[in-house]
């Protein structure tokens, strides 16, 4: 065997190397060779780590400290690897941290439908952890009080709200943005945008300023959710001049906010989502992060921001392995999405959060979404427990092969009305325009003179609901749930099989986000010592969420 006689079964081994000038100085007491000890000394972090070697054994050591090799009889104590302190603080972009006020380069992302609710919001915000709260399918009543409630909780932040593209629903955008201009909602989080619209446009130009230093003051931040170059390219970009004379031509902003929206990117943060729940294009990140980074770096060459974009990742972020991960590709901050829906704070149903414990990589699929039925637009689902993504695909082949409802064969019909609606198409109907009737008049005018469009929005009375049955736990409905969820839930559950978060009443978002971090930084020393020769068993090479991080 290539390897010095170690303490037997401690699992640290070194190959043949010259000798070292350096010793180490201290309290032989401090060694730890035993399998236990030397895995608590390596989990403590806030202090420097000295791989040792005593009498031919491997120990390693928190204590001590690194002094030149002298030339006497004495025997030594010789050094082998020494590693500094490592804080989970360290990892990902200071930037971030100083930008938004919060203590870790991690975020949650937001869930709609206040699936990442305001108790989430507010319980990560008071750890100082960025998280935003998932405005997306709310009505304005709805939002609003969630904005009272996280803001009187949280009055210096920080937290964040979602601003979701609506492109067959524009006012519901616009509705969103006034809010967030009315209560002083200064970081949002952007999703699902195909193009830039005026009203994102809006909410970043009138946040705009200059301090007494004359320089700009961004008192808007926006954090963009994108999985294409074309979308990050324009997020990456000055505001489209043409929208921003429109808005100044509107009286919505100064032509000073113009003028400083022409200098500054529309958004200070890109996150990269790559194969995540919702919304998704399936992209894998070890490909669209360094494409994104680099398309960061080729326009920032062109504008020279005073302030850089940072660009963190979304998607597949589920343990401290991906966390570390994501890290050494370059991302100055990690957002998780599905993992925090089977938390306590979330907004799912107990049923819900059962299921994605359950989950397995494999337990995921895609299916139509609700908001942009139409346009075939499709957002990863869980599909074990439920036939959601199963009768939705249904839906919307028949909305592809027919004009109207009308046109379906009458077997068929009769098939959706006792399978997926429960309920006769024509009472749907009548459901679906009472609500427009009342929210949005303009769109029940056009589907009463459009088949096509009726059809559509009939349709998208299952697929809306079927997420709030998932949130209100509709009794009866189970087999209906629709519950955004992507591979990282499987991978999650992976991680903590055997241990205390293996059951969802005991998921709590901060101690999630304390582990995933802890945990990343661990990694760090467990690699920064393999990289300089240490062979370490595999205990060693893992970490696992033994015990909660939560006081009390």
């Amino acid at each position: 065997m290539n390897t010095i006689n170690a303490l037997p079964n401690n699992g640290l081994n070194l190959p043949p190397s010259p000798p070292t000038y350096q010793t180490w100085k201290g309290s032989l007491d401090s060694i730890s060779f035993t399998p236990q000890a030397i895995k608590q000394t390596l989990l403590t972090l806030d202090k420097p780590c000295y791989i040792v070697r005593v009498d031919n054994k491997i120990g390693v050591t928190n204590q001590g400290y690194i002094s030149p090799r002298e030339n006497t009889n004495t025997p030594h104590i010789e050094l082998l690897i020494a590693t500094p302190p490592i804080s989970p603080q360290q990892m990902g972009d200071r930037n971030f941290l100083a930008c938004h006020g919060v203590k870790y380069a991690y975020t949650t992302g937001a869930m709609a439908s206040a699936i990442a609710s305001e108790e989430m919001v507010i319980a990560l915000g008071k750890a100082k952890i960025l998280a935003s709260f998932g405005a997306g399918g709310l009505p304005p009543q709805r939002l609003e009080a969630a904005i009272n409630r996280i803001q009187e909780a949280l009055p210096q932040g920080p937290y964040a709200f979602n601003l979701i593209h609506s492109p067959n629903e524009p006012a519901l955008e616009r509705g969103a943005v006034d809010l967030y201009l009315k209560y002083g909602v200064k970081t949002i989080e952007a999703s699902a945008f195909l193009d830039i619209t005026p009203n994102i446009v809006y909410y970043r130009a009138a946040g705009l300023s200059l301090n007494p230093a004359n320089q700009i003051q961004i008192n808007n931040k926006i954090i963009a959710k994108i999985s294409r170059r074309e979308v990050a390219t324009k997020f990456m970009q000055p505001a489209p001049e043409r929208i921003l004379k429109d808005l100044v031509s509107q009286g919505l902003i100064t032509e000073l906010q113009a003028n400083l929206a022409s200098k500054i990117p529309l958004a200070d943060d890109i996150t990269v989502e790559a194969d995540s729940g919702g919304h998704t294009d399936n992209r894998p990140l070890v490909c669209l992060l360094p494409s994104m980074i680099a398309l960061r770096d080729e326009i920032q060459g062109k504008y020279n921001y005073a302030q850089p974009i940072r660009v963190g990742v979304a998607g597949g972020i589920a343990t401290p392995e991906s966390t570390l991960a994501a890290f050494m590709m370059g991302a100055a901050y990690v957002v998780t999405g599905s993992i925090n829906q089977s938390c306590v704070e979330s907004g799912a149903s107990a049923h819900t959060k059962k299921l994605l414990a359950q989950a397995e990589m494999a337990d995921v699929i895609m299916a139509p979404a609700a908001d942009m039925f139409e346009m075939g637009v499709k957002l990863q689902v869980l599909k074990r427990g439920t036939m959601f993504a199963l009768r939705a695909q249904k839906l919307y082949e028949i909305y592809r092969n027919y004009n109207s409802i009308d046109e379906i064969p009458e077997g068929e019909r009769l098939k959706l009305e006792k399978q997926i609606f429960r309920k006769s198409l024509g009472e749907v109907w009548e459901a679906t325009a009472n609500y427009l009737s009342q929210k949005n008049p303009a769109k029940l005018g056009k589907a009463l003179n459009n088949s096509k469009l009726k059809m559509a929005l009939i349709f998208r009375w299952y697929l809306g609901l079927s997420s709030r049955w998932s949130n209100s736990g509709e009794q009866g409905r189970e087999v209906d749930y629709q519950i955004w969820c992507g591979p990282a839930m499987g991978g999650f559950n992976d991680w903590v099989r055997g241990s205390y978060l293996s059951e969802p009443e005991n998921r709590y978002v901060v101690d999630v986000a304390n582990h995933m971090m802890v945990g990343a930084a661990f990694l760090y020393r467990i690699q920064s010592l393999k990289m300089q020769g240490l062979q370490v068993a595999d205990d060693y090479s893992h970490y696992y969420p033994v015990g909660s991080t939560l006081e009390g």
